[in-house]
């Protein structure tokens, strides 16, 4: 099985865990992210080289004016997309096998987790793991420590409080907090596209 196969068994949903080709490879890439996340963590590095870092982390080119504050952790790396003019602030932590689509101008604060898996509630089954992807739409604000749960989207201009637990999509121009998050209120005059 191939990188693209894997990806492919990812988007689709597909449970994991009762393959073991498809456990190990997952395994291989989670060591290669190892690699890559200790070089970016342990040393300091300008700004293009980053961009170059993290572009070689996901496997494709990040968009332009990246902006990332290390450390940074992931446990796969190749199931994340970054759009134009993203910020990625310190001590966030991807787990992206579900896919993760970062769109332009969005913000990420200190601590957040975005975490695209989840085991199976059947404890018979509690190995098994089922991926969903998260969006992040244009321009969003996550706040610090923030948790975003497998499935969710979040809305263009919306913003995420501080400390959030995001179980549910969030509308565009929307601003939640608590646990589980709520809506707190719609924000006026936001760009629309």
């Amino acid at each position: 099985m191939e990188l693209k196969e894997l990806l492919e068994h990812f988007n689709h949903g597909d449970t994991l865990g009762e393959d073991f080709e498809v456990i190990e490879l997952m395994r291989y890439y989670s060591r290669q992210a190892q690699k890559i996340t200790m070089e970016i963590n342990t040393r300091y590095h300008e700004p293009e080289e980053l961009a170059e870092l993290f572009s070689e982390l996901i496997g494709k080119p990040v968009g332009e004016h990246f902006g990332l504050f290390p450390p940074f952790y992931t446990d796969f790396g190749k199931n994340i997309t970054i759009g134009d003019n993203v910020f990625i602030n310190a001590d966030c932590k991807f787990q992206d096998q579900g896919g993760i689509f970062v769109d332009d101008g969005a913000l990420i604060g200190h601590g957040v987790v975005l975490a695209t898996l989840n085991h199976d509630m059947d404890p018979e089954k509690r190995q098994q793991l089922h991926p969903a992807p998260i969006h992040i739409g244009k321009r969003v604000w996550i706040g610090a420590n923030a948790v975003i749960t497998a499935g969710v989207s979040i809305g263009d201009n919306s913003v995420v409080a501080a400390g959030a637990v995001v179980t549910k999509d969030v509308p565009a121009n929307t601003v939640v907090g608590g646990v589980p998050a709520k809506i707190i209120k719609t924000i006026g005059n936001a760009t629309t596209e």
